[in-house]
Formats: C-alpha cells, structure tokens, sequence
C-alpha cells in the first residue's frame, strides 16, 4: 500500500475512533494529540492483515483523560453491580505515569483466550489468590457480559471500540483499537521504548503527517529485525518469537546487542523483572510477578534466585 492510501485508511479510521467518544473533552483531546505507530503501518505497507492499531498519546493530560474515561466505560458495560466480581478498576496517577489499579490479577477483560495467551477476568478476589498456588486452572469467565447479561451482537454494534481488555500499560478496545498508556509523548520520545526499528514509522492526528523513517523501510523490505536499542530488552526477547513466526529473521549480532541489555539488568529484582516485561500482558508472567511478590511478602529474607524463578516458570508455562 503506498503512503496516500495508509494516511487515508489512518485519517478514516481515527475519524471513526473519535466519533465514538461521548465524552466532550475527552474526544478533543483524542483527535489532537494522537500518534498511531507500530504494527498497522507495517502491515500496511507489507499488504498484510492489520491485527490492531497501536494509540499513542502525546502528553500525560490526554492519557490519563482516556484512561479514565475507558475505566468508567469498562465499568459501565462489565462489571457486575451485585459487585460479587473483582474490585472495579481505578484509573490515577503516580508520579509521572498513568496506571490502572485492577485487584488481584492485574488484567482484567471479556476475552479469557486471546491467541496462544490466556488473560484473567472476572475473577473472584479469593479465586485470583487461589490461582497462584493453582498455576493455571480454571478461570471464572464473566465474557461479554453487562450486569450479568450477555451481551448481544445488537449491543456490542452500538457500543463500537468498548474497552474489552485493561492492564497497567495498555487498553484494548473493539474494533482493532490498542490504546498505550505506559508511555507518552512527541513519537522521537516515544520510540525510546521500542526495539526494533520497522516499527518507528507513524502517523500524527494533529498533522494528518504520515513519517516512513528510511532505516523501517529497509527492515521491511527485507523482513530482517534490527535492534535499535531499548529500555526493556527482555520484552525483545519475547517479541522476536511472534515476529519469527511470521517469517521475519535476525541475525546473530542483533541478538546479541539484545544479550549485552539484558546482562545490565538485575533480574533478581521483582521491580526490574516487573518492569522489564512491560508489554507482555499475558496471564503467566501477571501470575509469575504475583508468585514472586507473594513470597517476598511472606518471607523479606527470601532471596530470588535463578533456580527458584525457573520452578515457577515450569510451573505456570508446563
């Protein structure tokens, strides 16, 4: 697809996402401080299916603006209010970063199968302690439900790009929508966070701009990940598999560039561990942190150690 049709499909699909927005102050912020990048460009570009289209925002008032306002409609559309399901999520602040409290879990959503990943929701509080000692075994599943009623395919048309899936770095909305609230910024800042370097293309909503950075198109063209460098290089590790799968190829010396990262970090530390796998919103590694946390609690003398941290992994991963 050339770059007159991707600005099209960008500009139509934004135009369509702020429509949907009730909330007056809300929707301005949202059409003039938007950044999409990432994935939906690439696909583009590649003439390849768009799985969803990644949201950024350019400052903190417009982030937390949309985080609380998705909070709200999350709440409005899933949570029962016999309140028998898990504390309601909470949007707020906490230093510089927006973040969503969500008990238990640390997920929350419709779906519990998203892909090869499981996800929790609607999880008794008791049940979402349970699950740690239980590793992965059942899930109470409240999917698709308002107020206890499942929702129809009617109400799920009119209530286009509803939050369906909330964690503490992102929000997932129907309609291929992906709302990132763990970063924000102008896209130079922005793309600190990221790894590999076909990913930095991106369009602005203030400017209807679309960039295609020289170095993306090169990686594209050749379907060869190189790594720029990244604050969270064990997430990297973790990418490279979805993007292998799809044909994609790293050589030997971009994966050590990603090796030289990781040996800086401290992976003992929870904090470092926690951080380090932001982006990675899958059930298991919510519930490894879970373990390790829970057991530090328990136990402040408790070391973590390689061999401890495997166990838990075999565990969980089977």
């Amino acid at each position: 697809m050339n770059r007159k049709n991707i600005k099209s499909v960008l500009a139509k699909k934004h135009k369509e996402f702020v429509a949907s927005i009730k909330d007056e102050r809300v929707r301005k912020l949202v059409a003039k401080n938007s950044i999409v990048t990432g994935g939906a460009i690439v696909s583009m570009l590649m003439k390849e299916k768009i799985n969803d289209f990644d949201y950024y925002f350019t400052n903190k008032e417009t982030v937390f603006a949309v985080t609380e306002y998705y909070v709200k409609e999350f709440n409005r559309l899933h949570m029962d209010k016999s309140n028998k399901l898990t504390s309601r999520p909470v949007a707020y602040i906490e230093e510089e970063r927006v973040r969503i409290k969500i008990q238990s879990a640390g997920v929350i959503g419709e779906n519990t199968d998203e892909s090869q990943y499981r996800y929790f929701e609607g999880v008794p509080l008791e049940e979402g302690e349970d699950y740690i000692e239980q590793t992965i075994g059942s899930i109470l599943t409240e999917a698709d439900k308002i107020d206890g009623k499942i929702l129809d395919e009617e109400t799920k048309k009119k209530e286009r790009y509803r939050p369906v899936f909330l964690s503490d770095n992102a929000i997932t909305l129907s309609n291929k929508i992906q709302v990132i609230i763990r970063f924000y910024g102008e896209p130079d800042e922005i793309h600190k966070n990221y790894d590999f370097v076909h990913c930095t293309n991106y369009w602005e909503s203030a400017t209807g701009k679309l960039e295609l950075r020289q170095g993306a198109l090169e990686s594209i063209l050749a379907k060869q990940l190189s790594y720029v460098g990244s604050k969270y290089p064990v997430c990297s590790i973790v990418r490279m598999r979805k993007f292998i799968s799809r044909g994609w190829h790293i050589n030997a010396g971009q994966i050590l560039k990603i090796l030289m990262q990781v040996s800086e970090l401290d992976l003992t530390d929870v904090a470092v561990l926690e951080d380090q796998l932001t982006g990675v919103d899958t059930a298991y590694f919510v519930m490894l942190i879970k373990a390790l946390k829970t057991k530090q609690e328990k136990n402040p003398e408790f070391k973590i150690t390689q061999e401890y941290v495997a166990s838990i992994v075999d565990r969980i991963f089977g």
